[in-house]
């Protein structure tokens, strides 16, 4: 059974750093590009983030841009958003993701979701 575990989530002031895990299990993820989406409440889930297999290409958001580093650790099947500078529009449930090929495969063909976890940002 595929599974993508999310943690490190929580409350944070403005101004300070996350640091999300997303675990994979279940099968070999060589070939999938992993991504991080966030949904606030009444909004669309929104891609964030997104890492090639190797790690050679990234993507991120125009409006994380500068804050937010995606990394990935392939002997662990585990990908990282170092989240700093947060601010309270960062507030969302950030949802991780798998999409096998390229990085832009990650904006609508999505092959496995994780359950999400919170984050808040007070300001």
């Amino acid at each position: 059974q595929v599974q993508l575990a999310e943690s490190g989530g929580g409350l944070v002031q403005a101004g300070g750093s996350l640091r999300l895990s997303c675990a994979a299990s279940g099968r070999t993820f060589s070939g999938y590009s992993m991504g991080w989406f966030r949904q606030a409440p009444g909004k669309d889930r929104l891609l964030v983030a997104g890492i090639s297999w190797g790690g050679g290409s990234t993507y991120y958001a125009d409006s994380v841009k500068g804050r937010f580093t995606i990394s990935r650790d392939n002997a662990k099947n585990t990908v990282y958003p170092q989240m700093n500078s947060l601010e309270p529009e960062d507030t969302a449930v950030y949802y991780c993701a798998a999409a096998q090929g390229r990085i832009y495969r990650l904006q609508t063909m999505c092959d496995y979701w994780g359950q999400g976890t919170q984050v808040s940002v007070s300001s």
